[in-house]
């Protein structure tokens, strides 16, 4: 019976404890809170521009990246075999349309009408399609 009595007391004891936190915890967000709504709105617009300029310099760096890759690659096919040179022309297909979709992302951004999957989607096709080509470069 002993038992019960300390099992209610220590559930008495946790859900005061329990209620005591949240109160504080509430208390110390509101005195805390360092800024308006609107401030903190104003942040979270410039968080925005910058993750989308950081994503922009990130698109023309693997343009530029992919440029390059194109372009010795075509140098390289010509000494490939047949077979060989349809491969590649096959990655270098994948690596010309991601490059142009890159380059029609970063227009969308001076525009203002990219989405942020566009903007991963994009980046993450072209850094594939160098890989790809660089990957097959390497055999």
């Amino acid at each position: 019976m002993g038992s019960k009595k300390n099992q209610h007391s220590n559930l008495k004891s946790l859900a005061i404890g329990s209620g005591v936190a949240a109160v504080a915890g509430y208390l110390a967000g509101v005195l805390t809170a360092p800024k308006s709504g609107k401030e903190t709105r104003g942040d979270i617009k410039a968080a925005a521009k910058q993750s989308r300029a950081e994503a922009e310099r990130e698109l023309k760096q693997l343009h530029s990246e992919l440029d390059k890759v194109i372009k010795e690659s075509k140098g390289r096919g010509a000494k490939l075999s047949a077979r060989a040179q349809k491969e590649l022309g096959v990655l270098l297909e994948k690596a010309k349309n991601s490059k142009e979709k890159t380059r029609e992302v970063i227009s969308a951004i001076h525009e203002g009408d990219a989405e942020d999957q566009d903007l991963k989607r994009a980046i993450k096709n072209a850094q594939s399609s160098i890989d790809h080509l660089r990957d097959y470069l390497k055999k």
